[in-house]
């Protein structure tokens, strides 16, 4: 199933609620009104009962209860506060090029819910950043709660997966040895516009991924080129940490940002930043600065 967080643009009562639907080809259900899951938390904390609910649901759609997508705001298709846990140097060619050494394990930083942005959210440029960087990955959501489990069983605890943007400010990355100052800016972490559950993405280790620069191709890939695949990810950040329904895991980059072409042409205010994931959608995100 594909399923939205969203909030029905123009009404009153859109911050007090967001909204879990179903993307079909004729609409947008909403959950709640047809008797399911009302909101991504309700849908995790029964992920087994809510999903077979949304299944029927998906099946079936009332046409009555269908809202046009061009009349919702695609909002972050994760909860409130999850923990986004993102992994450096994951796609073998962007390795080569940087002429960087693999790894034996992933090199894991983090992200913070202030971060998180929906469908054409505006990106805020930080006070004094001129190294903006665009980064196209393919977003881990956990369904069930995961400590030290190994990599067989490791997918079994995915609800879905995403298109995300880990941007990053380059200038305020390196200034020091750790990265948290270039990553976790108001804005750096697009998601959406949708979450595929993992039954309709089947492999995630073999798809297609695209970053766009203002309707431009400027990374593509696919995930088979990821060092790391996802079931060794989630074993991996489970090992190291209690993953929980709803957090997100960043599965890294290939190559084709500015920061590996060696070029200075870095992100300018009004660019319109794209990230497409077969079968997932098409995420797209504007620069503005604060």
């Amino acid at each position: 199933m594909k399923l939205a967080c969203f909030r029905i643009k123009g009404d009153p009562r859109a911050a007090m609620a967001t909204r879990l639907g179903i993307v079909t080809p004729d609409g947008v259900l909403p959950t709640g009104r047809a008797g399911g899951p009302g909101d991504l938390p309700t849908l995790l904390g029964d992920l087994d009962a809510g999903l077979a609910r949304l299944s029927q649901l998906a099946a079936r759609p009332d046409p009555a209860l269908l809202l046009a997508e061009a009349d919702l705001d695609l909002l972050p298709p994760v909860p409130p506060a999850p923990k986004i846990v993102c992994v450096g140097l994951n796609y073998r060619r962007h390795a080569e090029r940087l002429k960087l050494a693999v790894t034996e394990v992933p090199t894991f930083f983090a992200k913070f819910p202030n971060t998180l942005v929906g469908q054409d959210g505006i990106i805020p440029r930080p006070a004094g950043t001129e190294r903006m960087d665009a980064e196209a990955e393919l977003a881990i959501v956990v369904g069930r709660r995961a400590r030290a489990v190994p990599a067989p069983a490791a997918l079994a605890h995915v609800l879905g997966y995403a298109c995300a943007n880990d941007v990053s400010a380059r200038d305020l990355q390196f200034r020091t040895s750790q990265w948290l100052a270039g990553k976790a800016c108001d804005g750096f972490c697009p998601i959406g516009p949708y979450l595929v559950t993992a039954d309709e993405v089947g492999d995630p280790d073999d798809l297609a991924l695209r970053g766009y620069r203002n309707g431009q191709v400027v990374q593509d890939s696919r995930t088979s080129d990821m060092i790391f695949g996802c079931a060794e990810i989630v074993a991996h950040a489970s090992a190291m940490l209690t993953l929980e329904p709803g957090d997100v895991i960043l599965t890294g980059t290939p190559e084709g940002t500015v920061f590996d072409r060696g070029s200075q042409d870095w992100w300018r205010d009004g660019e319109e930043m794209g990230v497409e994931i077969e079968g997932l959608g098409h995420l797209h995100n504007w620069v503005e600065r604060r």
